[in-house]
């Protein structure tokens, strides 16, 4: 996936990342890279606001697994299921967020068991920098869907709407 295909994907599909001024930087077989402008994501210190910074990292970190997928031809739903954000210095300009799989991670695996069983989970890690250093860190839970097993649970929990 290129990365203006990348970025029309999150700007239409994740309106919030047009409204933060995301813009795709980079799109590599191992890393996402993401940038956003300090003027939409400004808190009252004048500095990044905490949401901002964790939307950015949270982008980051699925864009790569959503590109990884669609490399494999394996394009599935993906949702955050749990994270955990430490941030380590405040950002007073544009913040660029760096997602990479953790050693902890094992692709491999997390695409056999998405095809073996339809649902899968992968670890995977954003750093934020603001002017060459690191600011914050994210650590992320992703969870991948097959369509079967995403229609079994719509069935399962039907849509108040």
């Amino acid at each position: 996936m290129k990365d203006e295909e990348l970025q029309s994907y999150l700007h239409e599909h994740i309106p919030l990342s047009r409204a933060m001024g995301v813009e795709v930087v980079s799109v590599g077989a191992d890393s996402v890279v993401l940038q956003a402008p300090l003027a939409p994501n400004i808190n009252h210190r004048e500095t990044l606001f905490g949401g901002s910074a964790s939307a950015i990292a949270i982008l980051a970190a699925w864009s790569l697994v959503h590109t990884k997928l669609h490399a494999a031809g394996m394009a599935q739903p993906i949702v955050i299921r749990n994270n955990t954000m430490h941030y380590d210095l405040p950002v007073d300009d544009t913040v660029t967020a760096r997602s990479y799989l953790p050693p902890k991670s094992d692709w491999e695996s997390f695409t056999s068991r998405l095809e073996e069983r339809g649902m899968a989970r992968i670890f995977v890690d954003s750093d934020l920098e603001c002017r060459g250093k690191k600011t914050a860190h994210l650590s992320g839970e992703f969870v991948a869907f097959s369509q079967d097993t995403l229609r079994r649970l719509s069935n399962f929990y039907p849509s108040s709407r």
